[in-house]
């Protein structure tokens, strides 16, 4: 169960990520350089995530698929993101292209 652990870490540290760097979006009265300040207070949660789920993820798997999985797990939680909080419109030529970079997970993962 352990090796899951990276994942679960992975998907809130891209919550938080989607916050520092899009969520500032509903607020664009407030001053540049306070998103700024808030961005990266926002993003100092993010890293307390992220950081072990690369340390307890590497005892899983490679870099390669780490970073695989970080983009995928990004895309995933930009869509409902962008759909939820920012209402935005998830068109169907956003869910192809997402998906065919998703579809690298399973190249990534093969075993060849």
């Amino acid at each position: 169960m352990r090796m899951f652990l990276p994942i679960v870490l992975l998907v809130f540290s891209n919550v938080f990520m989607m916050f520092a760097w899009y969520g500032h979006l509903k607020f664009k009265s407030v001053a540049l350089w306070l998103t700024i300040i808030i961005s990266w207070l926002i993003a100092f949660f993010e890293y307390c995530l992220q950081v072990p789920a690369n340390r307890i993820g590497s005892e899983y798997f490679n870099t390669a698929q780490l970073k695989t999985m970080q983009e995928a797990i990004t895309l995933c939680v930009f869509c409902a993101f962008s759909v939820l909080y920012l209402k935005e419109e998830l068109k169907w030529n956003y869910i192809v292209g997402f998906a065919l970079m998703v579809g690298a997970v399973f190249f990534v993962f093969k075993k060849w």
